[in-house]
């Protein structure tokens, strides 16, 4: 079990069937313990397709190479023949697998086919939004293609005006979709394709309604692809609502990455959680931390007494205005912050490079909850480190 320095005393002994409650859920501590990492180099995925196979037209071309893609990843090798065939798609997939790529690169090759075609991609937050759009201009660099990103937290007015324009794809939030829809600014008729990405997620936070209005303002002649880190029943009937003998696809091979060595931190009852995360982050391994809180308001505190203490700290919430979300973001992304303390407004769908450590300040309310908030460290092939605080 890791232990904090400073001459703690010897952490308390606990049986691996002991539980902690949680808001009503009482989670097994033993898993949130995972010492052993796979060692990567012995796994090594050999895809049965390459960029080079696809007919992608060369502008697109340009772009996967200048954005640095070489070999497909398993999502990517399965998925973008599927979605080239136009046909609906369930993906399950761990989070940092390269599912982004695997829907965007084929339907922007089918824009570029064909400029009639719009696609509407629908995620639960605003950040995972704003990340799509970034990496769909990236791929779509000088292609002439256009994408319009509609979240809440900021006016209308650029939206509203960016809709009027000509757009092929248009990226966002459930909540901030519908009332363009009903104001009648976006008109969906158009739309053959939509994208459903972390759909688990949208279940969580209740915006299935929202995501029904829309799939009925949509043609019934559609391809939809549903992306899901997890699968439970609900989901399934999501899958049975809303597609047509889609084409599965799963490359989830575990609930956490295999390579996220995790324990738990002991805090004795003599001891606050704030003075073991301060010599923790002392410690120069803890270059790049990403420290999970249950509230807004105790991640926000949190942020503010780390700074106190002479950390540069950023914070991401849900009371925090899109635009100061997206600059405590960026300053954490570009190294400028050492920790950024989130709600689980940031535990899905993120890329953020290099973190070395996640730290389960306050429990998870689930383990489903856990499994992404961990997610956001030892991406692709590098290691990470997921510590979680236990009082």
């Amino acid at each position: 079990m890791f232990y904090p320095k400073k001459g703690q005393r010897a952490p308390r002994k606990f049986h691996s069937r002991t539980k902690f409650p949680n808001q009503g859920v009482y989670i097994d501590v033993s898993r949130f313990v995972n010492k052993t990492i796979v060692d990567l180099k012995t796994e090594i995925f050999v895809p049965k397709n390459s960029f080079a196979d696809f007919k992608f037209q060369e502008i697109l071309k340009r772009n996967i190479e200048t954005k640095g893609y070489v070999a497909l990843t398993p999502i990517q090798d399965q998925a973008i023949p599927c979605v080239i065939k136009g046909e609906d798609l369930v993906g399950i997939a761990n989070t940092g697998t390269g599912k982004t790529a695997a829907y965007l690169i084929p339907l922007i090759n089918k824009i570029i086919l064909d400029s009639r075609e719009k696609v509407l991609i629908v995620v639960p937050t605003r950040e995972l939004a704003c990340q799509i759009e970034e990496e769909l201009r990236c791929f779509a660099k000088n292609s002439n293609l256009f994408s319009v990103l509609c979240i809440g937290g900021v006016g209308m007015g650029k939206q509203i005006r960016e809709l009027y324009q000509r757009h092929h794809f248009v990226i966002g939030t459930p909540g901030r979709l519908k009332d363009l829809i009903e104001q009648k600014v976006l008109d969906l008729s158009g739309f053959k394709t939509i994208v459903l990405d972390e759909a688990d997620r949208m279940l969580d936070m209740g915006f299935i309604r929202d995501v029904r209005f829309m799939m009925s303002k949509m043609p019934k002649e559609r391809q939809v692809l549903f992306f899901s880190a997890t699968l439970s029943s609900e989901i399934e009937k999501l899958i049975h609502e809303f597609l047509r003998n889609p084409v599965r696809i799963s490359v989830k091979t575990q609930d956490t990455a295999k390579n996220v060595h995790q324990d738990v931190v002991r805090i004795p009852k003599d001891k606050n959680k704030l003075d073991i995360l301060h010599n923790l982050l002392n410690q120069k391994e803890f270059s790049k931390v990403l420290v999970f809180g249950r509230t807004k308001h105790g991640v926000e505190r949190l942020a503010l007494e780390l700074g106190k203490r002479g950390f540069k700290a950023e914070s991401i919430h849900g009371n925090k205005s899109q635009r100061d979300r997206q600059r405590s973001l960026d300053l954490f992304k570009r190294d400028h912050a050492q920790v950024l303390t989130a709600t689980d407004v940031a535990a899905r769908g993120l890329d953020i490079s290099e973190v070395t450590h996640v730290i389960n300040f306050d429990l998870p309310a689930t383990y489903d909850d856990y499994v992404h908030r961990i997610g956001r460290t030892g991406r692709g092939d590098k290691l990470g480190k997921a510590l979680t605080f236990i009082e």
